[in-house]
Formats: C-alpha cells, structure tokens, sequence
C-alpha cells in the first residue's frame, strides 16, 4: 500500500511496511508540514491573487519558524518580531553585539597596545555597519521602499549605532581606575 496524502482532511496514511516508529513519526511530521505549507500557499495565493512574493514568504517563514523550533521554541519569527524595533533598541543591540567582540580581538592580538587595538577594532566594526547599512539602503532602493519614514527611520539608527560606538570607545579608553571608579 503506498503513502498518501489527502489535503482536504489532512489525513496522511503510512506504508504498513514500515518498521521503525521513528521513521513514521518523523514521516509524518514532514507530510503534515508539507501539507500545511501547500494549505497556507493555496489559500496565500487564492487571497492575494497574482502576488507571489506573499507565497515565498509564507513557506520562508513556516520553514524558519520549524527549524528553529528546538532551539527557540513555537513560532520563533513571530516571537523574535515582538522586539523593540525601534531605532534606538536596533543600534542598541548593533552596538551591544559588535562591542562585545572586542575583548575577542584584544586577545587575538596580544601584540597590539590597547589604544592601537581599540583604533583597528572600531575602524573594522564601522566599516562593517556601513556597509550593512548601505546594502541595506541598496535593497530598501530597489524593492522601492526607501522613502519617508522608512529612510527617516535607517538615518536615525545609523546616528544611534555610531554614537553607541563613540560612547564604547570612550569607556573602553578609559584607564581601568576610572572604569572600576563608575
């Protein structure tokens, strides 16, 4: 008897053949994730008529929500969306994330003096931002969706990220009395 599938009663059937539970289990999974992944397109694609953009993301979506379940739980897109996104929490974890490889560097180069360390590191780390931020800019331009809020809204963070990054340097400048003093 072969496998079968029936979308309008999300019934799925197993060969009998099969021995190991495992291998059903983890068969089923798979057939009722494709089986609602070909739901969700259809009713996307009746819904939104000839937008198939809508159908990409919601298959990209319901397949990162499902390999990132074990690791984050239900629905992690979803969940990692109710964020702060607002320009200042973006810069803030942007600055928070990119600092805290600097201890990192210092110790991959030993033969650097802190100062001269601290220099190498934020010349990289911004150069990094402003590339990720111009090819942000660059897709934003041609999905044609820079305007308005949306440019208002990357120049403000831009201004966050690189004070973040100022105001890091500083502290990280400070001779270790003054950092243990505050």
């Amino acid at each position: 008897m072969a496998n079968s599938i029936s979308l309008n009663s999300k019934t799925i059937s197993t060969d009998s053949k099969v021995a190991n539970q495992g291998e059903v289990t983890a068969a089923r999974a798979k057939m009722q994730l494709n089986v609602s992944i070909m739901e969700a397109s259809a009713s996307i694609s009746i819904g939104v008529g000839s937008n198939p953009q809508a159908l990409l993301y919601k298959s990209a979506i319901t397949s990162i929500n499902e390999a990132l379940k074990a690791e984050l739980g239900e629905n992690a897109v979803q969940n990692a969306a109710r964020h702060d996104n607002s320009p200042q929490a973006t810069a803030d974890r942007i600055v928070s994330l990119a600092s805290g490889f600097f201890e990192v560097f210092k110790r991959q180069n030993p033969q650097m003096e802190d100062g001269a360390a601290l220099e190498k590191f934020m010349g990289a780390v911004k150069g990094g931002v402003e590339q990720g931020f111009k090819e942000a800019r660059d897709i934003l331009k041609g999905l044609k969706v820079l305007d308005g809020d949306v440019a208002a809204s990357i120049d403000k963070t831009y201004e966050f990220v690189m004070k973040g990054f100022d105001d890091f340097a500083a502290r990280a400048a400070q001779p270790k009395e003054e950092k243990e003093a505050a």
